[in-house]
């Protein structure tokens, strides 16, 4: 059975959907940066979107490619994630979606060095006939977080956000949203086929003692 992130860590994918502390560990992604309002129907979030599963799939069936990556084990490719932020803006602002910068991610298993990664650029980018190297081999630190579980329509998230906040102040942090530190996304939905209200996405804060 092919080894599922989502289910091996809950802790990190499968939060309840009232706020928690965590601290998260050093992970690696496949991460493509932009900006503007995701919804745009020919924005760079939905080039980010093909760059990031084009190159998730190339590793995923490198196997069958005959390029053998050290370590390799069956798996289903984790989750999209997000780091968002506005300059000049603290939070989220979410009526100015067109200001919207952004980090696009998707996990990479730990066997998954960077010569693998250079590897799958490169393949996608024969495979598919484009220029896939505007995706990067990114290694993350996040640290000691606040993150729940937000159930419904993305714009309704400020709520949940509050939550999050008063949850921290209350165990005596303090949010700490910084230029390395961001807003923090992970969708366990498909916001094109689910119903809004029902869309499941973790959202996670970086926090620090008062």
């Amino acid at each position: 059975m092919a080894f599922d992130y989502k289910k091996e860590y809950k802790e990190f994918y499968m939060p309840k959907n009232k706020p928690e502390i965590i601290d998260i560990p050093t992970m690696n992604f496949i991460a493509v940066r932009g900006k503007g309002n995701p919804n745009e129907a020919d924005g760079e979030y939905k080039t980010a979107m093909s760059l990031l599963y084009g190159i998730a799939f190339t590793i995923k069936m490198s196997k069958k490619s005959g390029h053998v990556l050290d370590g390799y084990f069956d798996y289903v490719v984790p989750p999209l994630e997000g780091f968002w932020w506005q300059d000049n803006i603290s939070g989220i602002d979410y009526l100015h979606k067109e200001t919207y910068q952004w980090i696009s991610l998707i996990r990479l298993p730990d066997f998954v060095k960077k010569s693998d990664f250079d590897w799958a650029v490169a393949e996608a980018s024969r495979k598919k006939k484009a220029d896939f190297s505007k995706a990067e081999f990114l290694t993350y630190h996040e640290g000691l977080c606040v993150q729940c579980m937000h159930i419904g329509p993305f714009d309704d998230e400020p709520k949940t956000i509050a939550l999050m906040e008063q949850f921290a102040k209350d165990l005596g942090y303090v949010i700490d949203i910084t230029p390395f530190r961001y807003h923090h996304e992970i969708y366990l939905s498909d916001a094109r086929r689910c119903d809004p209200q029902k869309l499941r996405t973790v959202i996670r804060h970086p926090i620090k003692k008062l």
